[in-house]
């Protein structure tokens, strides 16, 4: 299937996804997160902030538990740069000022900056995902310039509320492969 109908179908079907159910799913994606992704001392997590009015997966369950149980963690968060097409990468802290951007995406105001190559672990957010590792967002190709620009070990991790599509048609050479994919039901490929 091409991107651009699985984008659709995606986005029609999170529209219908009731609240109490996405919240669900999103609880089950972060206990899957925790239990197979072990973190240390030192990392740097980059987390996307979700997009309410989109239902993207709840983020925020992540962030507390990463605040309580993993305070030696960094936590980084996209800032996104219109003008220039990328993103930049912040310091979230619990003492941030969020403030919406146009697309509805909370951003940290006057926060620390990070390198993409600090970066160890990045959650990205996807519509679609395929047996491949290729992703399906908005569209934009924010986070694929992003990754390209983070050291070659980092761990790329999918949230997805939904399991794989067989294959997507039209991936190409920009499209930057997942490493893994975090499911409500199981972590793509399999972990041990």
């Amino acid at each position: 299937m091409q991107k651009a109908e699985l984008r659709k179908q995606m986005l029609q079907k999170r529209r219908t996804l009731p609240p109490e159910e996405l919240q669900l799913r999103s609880q089950q994606i972060a206990d899957m997160f925790f239990q197979h992704f072990p973190l240390q001392a030192g990392q740097t997590v980059h987390v996307f902030l979700p997009i309410l009015k989109n239902k993207e997966v709840n983020t925020w369950l992540i962030i507390e538990r990463l605040r309580m149980n993993h305070p030696e963690v960094r936590v980084a968060v996209p800032v996104t740069d219109v003008a220039q097409h990328v993103l930049t990468h912040h310091e979230l802290t619990e003492e941030a000022v969020l403030i919406e951007n146009a697309w509805g995406i909370p951003e940290p105001q006057d926060a620390q900056i990070i390198h993409a190559r600090e970066v160890d672990i990045v959650l990205l957010p996807l519509l679609a995902f395929d047996k491949a590792g290729h992703r399906v967002g908005y569209g934009k190709g924010f986070y694929d310039r992003f990754l390209a620009d983070c050291r070659p070990d980092v761990l790329k991790i999918g949230l997805s509320l939904e399991p794989p599509v067989e294959s997507i048609a039209d991936a190409n050479e920009f499209d930057v492969p997942l490493d893994y994919v975090v499911t409500p039901q199981l972590v793509w490929p399999e972990k041990p």
